[in-house]
This record gives structure tokens, C-alpha cells and sequence, in this order.
């Protein structure tokens, strides 16, 4: 691209330097900022912002920039006809770099807002890393990390708004990318910041398109001056040499150019398509996992192909918005897989810059049109619409304008907005220690979600309520049933921590020592906790640990398999539970996973202490023995209630729900029963199950008993130690079944039973100590009171 129209003027130089993949004059234009901080504007051939672009060349220039951070070469020559314009030669460019990608999990990458956000994500898919880009939009309800400034630049504040507050403070090594790195004084500032936040990381990169530093050195002494060290990653290396007044002769060129080819638009009624689904992650603004990734791309080739029977003709300009670059930028490479299409890139952008309708310049001509949230007018560089048959403007729902270049078609994304909250810990909420569990739910402990145990089996059963959507009236144990607790307590220690060893040694055989436990609330969480502490003291690992809510009937919490996916590789999350009873977890975790494949790869291999329901793979043993804390409810649990999902407490987005019990904290148990069983660890050795396949036997014998009894749901038959006790704790139990073989190990069941007046019969055979039937078909004669505790449960 030719310079000679701002060189001639502005007297200015641009030389090569070496070390880069190609000349600098290969990848840059120039032309005059309307902007007193700075006269020229260095123009990208590959970054699709100011010159439409084969999309082709914009991705795999950004994917060849995160190959040299990573200190992979390829090919030289095949790299530089990628760079020079050449589509296919970039489409095979592309497909070397991706069986490159093998994952930096402790690499976080750092894209800069608005220019580079599009790039910053390519580098981030050549790493396999994390990545967040920085905004100049404020979110509702989102802080911001840190802020910094790009002094040079038309809007130079800079906002951090990660969903995940320690997005970055966990990274060994912090890319920032940029499409030009002229003074550095950006990356500096940024670098600043981030040690403001309490970054620990002292491991950076500046990575971008051109280096054209005029003092390395004095950057390199900076740097080392704040106690990091800094490397430099670029596909071109040169200099800009420019006269003493070069800033008063770009202002006075501003000043006395007409601009041709400048004209306001207004939208052309384009057709508007809608064919991005909510739930993939649009961008950056608030952090992006290499599973996101995966999700845009299939969901930008399903938008290309939405597209393609649209279009008018085989010219086709694929229209960015601003920060949002890189979704499009997907859909346009998409697009450029159909046959006999052309397709271009390019991105409207807020910087203005003078317009020169001049072979030797590099913006030719420009479109203005309002903002959405009047921060002043925005623009489109060398948008000629007779170039093309078809525009696609693709923005976002929180910023669409009032009026935009002439689109014959409008694709908007809906912007993703992170849910409300952030893990709750103890002793805010739960009185577990806060390094053990974080709680992925909604604190909903000022509401009043309790009703009489008959009314909600009533609500329940007749179909009016899910039993997820109010809580029954907390256990209050007496003395004699807290005496049998602790026997249980006492008696079953041992058993309970080498079951704890044996699942723990076999998620990390398995899954490896990066794990995260993700218990089910709440009777994963005591388990989830115990498995954390032997995985410190047996092998020194601090595993995470987050508590999240399944409801039978109603899947997995999606906004917490979101935060989880946004933090950690999804495949290394295990769900963990209490124990398994005919299964009926266990084929919901299995049918949540599927459904939030468009999340991440999570696994629906749920470890548990107990299978005994011979439901899964992952367990501690298949023998139904006594969980002491299957015998108490919130004041074993951490103070905390069942999960509820209350479309009228909980909006869409929001983790799911539960009550912090503070009232209880003088009958708690939880630290208790923790402590009993760790201090036993050193006593037990794991012992690893030969056969581990599942035989769901314990569904069958459920069908059996269902049968037998005339229980018409089976969901109503209880099996095991735990649901028998969950059964008389909190529904209205119609008998419970004990095998005469084991009831020396059920004794508070029995107890339970005889408080409650509920027939026990034992059954020979049983296939579990003890199985809790809950009465089929119950009702009673509604009342005004019952009536109003219903209103909760609907």
C-alpha cells in the first residue's frame, strides 16, 4: 500500500527494521487522525478495521502472532502469502496452526478495546488460552477490575470487567495484544494497573502486529523498573521517523481537507436475521474460555449458513461493530467456505480519522453515523457499497444505533451479560470455612420458603408445585435422636474416611491433579469438602471446590456451569455427591451435561462415596452403610438449606437458590462431622474397586418395589440408608422397608419411624438396608392456610 500522500506532507519516514515476517509497508498504510494527541494513523492491511480484508488473512494473522508468542514457526513462506492477501493461503495457514493448539491454562490473554479485541481473540485460539479483552462500555451490576489509559488514542479510558475477579491474578504469564506497539506506553500502563490489583503475575508479552518502537530500550528499563520482565512478540519490525512539528502539520492538513466520500447513513431496511443463540458467549468483555471457542465457532458457521440463501448476490461484506470484531469475524470466514462467494471483513470504529479520496492514502472514503448511547458519531473507512452486493452488520443488543451504514442484511448478538453473583462463602453464608467450599447459589435466606410438610407432598404430588420451589420446615433433632447421631457418628468414622480415600485416589488416577470438584448441594458438599482435604494431606494439593444445584426434573444450574466453564477447563470439573439411591441424580447429571454441551465438555462421571444404586463408576464403595450425615439436614450441611428454583425468586441468569441457617449455628454439626472424619485418615488406605461398571440394579429393584406396592412413580420409592432418612425427614412417608439382616445398622431410622408413626416392615432381601416409600396419592381437604403456603411452592 502506497504512503506517499501523508509522507509527502508530513515529512514522515517509515523504514523497516529487521527481525519481522515481513516489511512493515506490506501490513500498514498511513493516514492523518482527527485526534490533537497524535497526527498519523499507522493503517493495517490484516486487522479488517479500517480496510475491508479477506477474513481469511485477519484470522490467521492473529493466529500466526499467538505461533510467535509461543515461539512456533511455521512455514516462512506460506506465512508471508498469508499476510499479503493471499485467502487460501491463509485458510492453509489456519489449518496448520490448529493441531498446535494444546492449552496454557496458566496463560491468561489480554486484548485491547476497540482495535484489537478481534485480534487479541485469535491469539488467545493460537495459545489454547483464557482470554479478556478490555471495554470502554460500562456493565450494569459488573466492577471493574482495574482501568487504565491509552493516552494517544481518541477514547482513552479502558475498563476490566472479567466476570471472574481472579481472571488474571491466576496467570503465570500475561499476553497483551494490540495491533501496534509505537511507544509501548499503553502496555505499561496497563502493566501498572494490573500490580495496582494485586496481580502476582511478573510474566508478560506485548504482542502485536507492528513493533515500530522508537526506544526499546528506554521501554525495556521501564519494565524492569516495575519488577517484570517483558518480551515482545511482532509479525513486522520498523520505525516511524517523523519531524519536530509533526502534530501541527496533521492538525493544519485537518484543518484544510475537505472530506470527500464523508456522508451520513441511515439504515436501508436491511433483513434482519436472529440466528445466534443466547447462550454462546459473544465475545470477551467479561472473559472467554478455549470451550467458548468451540461453541462461536459452530455457532458462527450455523449463522453463515442462515446467511447464505439470503444473500443477493457473490460480493459480500461482512460488517463488524466496534469492540465486536471477533464473532463476525468467525461468521465472515464461515462464509468464505461457500463456493462461489467473495467475502471481505471490516468493523465500524469510534476513532475519527481524515478521509482522502487519493491512490497514495489509506482511508479513502468514510461513512458517519450516531452512537447508540450518544457518545458521539462512529464511522466506516472505505465502505464503498457499490464494491458489494450484500453488507451483513452484525452488533450487539445492547448497542444497536439509531441509524448505521447502508446493510442490506442486520445478524444481532444477543451481548453476554454474566449472572448475578459471585460464589458465597462462610461465615457469611454456610459455616463451612471459606477456603473449602464456594457456594454457586443465590443467598435467598430472607425469604420465607418453608411450608408444613403435608401441604407441599400435597402441592408436590396433585402437580401444583415442584418440590424444588419452596422448603420444608427444618429438622429440629431432640436429644434422643442427637444421641443416636453421634453413636452413628462414632461408629461408622472409619468406613466413611476410607470410602473418602478411595473416591478421591480414584479422581485423581482418572481425571488428574487439576480436578475440581463441583458437589451437589447439599449432600455432595460435607463429601466434596472431605475429598479436598485428603487430596492436601495425602498428595499436598488445595483442590477448588464449588457447591451447585441439580433439581430432579429441572437440570443442572446452568449460570453456575457458566462461571465454572469461565474459570477452569470444564473437562477437569467432577460433580460429586453423597451417595446414589436407584440413580435418579445420576441420569439427571447425565442429561444436564448433554444439554449444556453448547457450555463446555463437562463430564457426567459423578463420583460418589456410596453407590449403592450401582449407578456409577466413580465411588467409594457399593456398600449401603450409615453417612452419618445423611441423619441430619442443614446442621451437618454447613447451615444451609436444599437448593431452590423459584422462577419468582430466582431471574433468568441467576445462580440458584438456598437459605443460610445462622439461626441453627448452636446446633451445628458440620465442623463436627468434618473433623471427625478427617482425623481418621491416617488410619485407612484406599481400597480400589476391580469392578467398576454400573448394573443399575438398584433401578430394577425400585421397579420391583413400585410394582409390588402399587406405587404408580417411582420417583416415590426411596432406596437406601440416605433417601430413608430424607424420606422422614422431610415427606410424607407411607411405610419404610428394612432388611432384618442390617437393621442393627439403621437405628435412627427406626427411630425416625416410630416419632413419626410410620409402619416398618422388614423384607428379606431387600437389596439395601432400608427402603423409605412416601405415600402415593396423598391429599388432604385444602384450607385457607394451606392455600397460602402453597402460593410459595407455585
Amino acid at each position: 500500500m502506497s504512503t506517499s500522500w501523508v509522507a509527502d506532507r508530513l515529512g514522515l519516514v517509515l523504514q523497516d527494521e529487521p527481525g519481522g515476517l515481513v516489511p512493515v509497508r506490506e501490513l500498514v498504510g498511513l493516514a492523518v487522525r482527527v485526534n490533537p494527541k497524535r497526527a498519523h494513523l499507522l493503517v493495517s492491511t490484516v486487522l479488517g478495521k479500517h480496510i475491508p480484508v479477506d477474513p481469511r488473512v485477519c484470522y490467521a494473522a492473529g493466529r500466526l502472532l499467538g505461533a510467535i508468542v509461543a515461539g512456533r514457526q511455521p512455514p516462512v513462506e506460506l506465512s508471508r502469502a498469508a499476510l499479503t492477501g493471499d485467502g487460501p493461503a491463509a485458510a492453509q495457514l489456519v489449518r496448520l496452526l490448529n493441531p498446535m493448539v494444546t492449552g496454557r491454562p496458566d496463560t491468561a490473554v489480554l486484548g485491547y478495546a476497540e482495535t484489537a479485541t478481534g485480534l487479541g481473540h485469535a491469539v488467545a485460539d493460537s495459545l489454547g488460552a483464557r482470554y479478556l479483552h478490555s471495554t470502554r462500555r460500562e456493565v450494569a451490576g459488573v466492577a471493574s477490575l482495574a482501568g487504565f489509559e491509552e493516552e494517544h488514542s481518541h477514547a482513552t479510558g479502558h475498563l476490566l470487567l472479567p466476570e471472574d475477579g481472579d481472571f488474571l491474578s491466576r496467570a503465570d504469564e500475561i499476553v497483551l495484544v494490540d495491533d501496534e506497539l509505537s511507544t509501548g506506553r499503553t502496555a505499561l500502563n496497563t502493566i501498572r494497573a494490573l500490580l495496582g490489583a494485586g496481580t502476582a503475575c511478573r510474566q508478560f508479552v506485548v504482542a502485536a502486529l507492528i513493533d515500530v518502537r522508537d526506544d526499546p530500550a528506554a521501554f525495556d528499563a521501564e519494565a524492569a523498573a516495575l519488577g517484570v520482565a517483558v518480551r515482545v512478540a511482532a509479525l513486522a519490525r520498523g520505525r516511524v521517523h517523523a519531524p519536530a512539528d509533526v502534530l501541527a502539520r496533521g492538525q493544519a492538513l485537518v484543518a484544510a481537507q475537505r472530506a470527500p466520500g464523508s456522508s451520513d447513513s441511515h439504515w436501508h431496511d436491511p433483513i434482519e436475521l436472529a440466528p445466534w443463540r443466547a447462550c454462546v458467549r459473544e465475545g470477551g468483555r467479561h472473559g472467554f474460555a478455549p470451550v467458548d471457542r468451540v461453541a462461536l465457532e459452530r455457532q458462527a458457521a450455523l449463522t453463515a449458513a442462515a446467511i447464505r440463501p439470503t444473500l443477493h448476490g457473490d460480493r459480500v461484506l461482512v460488517l463488524g461493530c466496534e469492540e465486536l470484531m471477533y464473532a463476525p469475524l468467525r461468521i465472515a470466514e464461515a462464509l468464505a467456505g461457500f463456493a462461489g462467494l467473495t467475502v471481505r471483513f471490516l468493523s465500524t470504529t469510534r476513532s475519527p480519522v481524515l478521509p482522502v479520496a487519493d491512490p497514495g492514502y489509506a482511508i479513502r472514503s468514510r461513512l458517519s453515523f450516531p452512537a447508540h448511547d450518544a457518545s458521539g458519531d462512529r464511522f466506516a473507512y472505505n465502505l464503498d457499497d457499490r464494491d458489494f452486493t450484500d453488507i451483513v452488520w452484525v452488533i450487539d443488543d445492547a448497542g444497536r444505533p439509531v441509524a448505521g451504514p447502508p446493510a442490506t442484511h442486520l445478524v444481532t448478538i444477543p451481548a453476554y451479560r454474566p449472572p448475578a453473583g459471585q460464589p458465597l462463602h462462610g461465615p457469611l453464608f454456610g459455616s463451612y470455612r471459606a477456603e473449602e467450599v464456594g457456594w454457586l447459589l443465590t443467598d435467598l435466606s430472607g425469604v420465607e420458603l418453608e411450608a408444613p410438610t403435608e401441604e407441599r407432598e400435597e402441592a408436590i404430588q396433585q402437580g401444583g408445585a415442584h418440590y424444588a420451589e419452596s422448603l420444608p420446615v427444618e429438622f429440629r433433632p431432640n436429644a434422643q435422636y442427637q444421641r443416636v447421631y453421634a453413636d452413628a457418628l462414632a461408629n461408622s468414622a472409619l468406613e466413611v474416611a476410607r470410602a473418602v480415600a478411595t473416591v478421591t485416589e480414584l479422581v485423581l488416577a482418572e481425571r488428574g491433579r487439576s480436578v475440581v470438584l463441583a458437589s451437589l448441594a447439599r449432600a455432595g458438599t460435607p463429601i466434596g469438602i472431605l475429598m479436598r482435604r485428603w487430596a492436601e494431606r495425602r498428595h499436598g494439593l488445595q483442590l477448588p471446590h464449588y457447591a451447585v444445584s441439580i433439581v430432579r426434573g429441572r437440570g443442572i444450574d446452568r449460570a453456575a456451569l457458566r462461571y465454572l466453564a469461565g474459570r477452569y477447563d470444564p473437562a477437569q470439573v467432577v460433580f460429586v455427591d453423597g451417595w446414589t439411591g436407584k440413580g435418579a441424580i445420576a441420569r439427571e447429571l447425565a442429561e444436564a451435561v448433554r444439554a449444556a454441551r453448547d457450555i463446555g465438555p463437562f463430564s457426567a462421571d459423578l463420583a460418589v462415596l456410596a453407590d449403592t444404586g450401582h449407578c456409577v463408576r466413580t465411588f467409594g464403595t457399593r456398600a449401603d452403610f450409615l453417612i452419618p450425615s445423611a441423619c441430619l439436614n442443614s446442621t451437618v450441611s454447613g447451615l444451609v438449606s436444599r437448593t431452590v428454583l423459584n422462577d419468582q425468586l430466582i431471574a433468568p441468569g441467576q445462580f440458584h437458590g438456598a437459605k443460610f441457617y445462622a439461626e441453627l449455628a448452636g446446633e451445628d454439626r458440620s465442623a463436627e462431622f468434618i473433623d471427625t472424619i478427617t482425623a481418621r485418615f491416617e488410619e485407612v488406605e484406599p481400597v480400589l474397586p476391580s469392578d467398576r461398571e454400573p448394573t443399575w440394579a438398584g433401578w430394577r429393584t425400585v421397579e420391583h418395589l413400585a410394582e409390588r406396592y402399587g406405587i404408580g412413580n417411582v420417583n416415590l420409592v426411596k432406596p437406601g440408608v440416605g433417601e430413608t432418612t430424607r424420606v422422614l425427614l422431610r415427606r410424607v412417608p407411607w411405610r419404610v422397608l428394612i432388611d432384618p439382616d442390617r437393621q442393627h445398622a439403621v437405628h435412627h431410622v427406626t427411630l425416625l419411624a416410630e416419632q413419626r408413626g410410620v409402619p416398618v416392615e422388614q423384607v428379606a432381601g431387600l437389596g439395601y438396608s432400608c427402603v423409605g416409600l412416601i405415600h402415593p396419592g396423598f391429599s388432604r381437604q385444602p384450607t385457607e392456610a394451606s392455600d397460602r403456603n402453597r402460593v410459595v411452592a407455585r
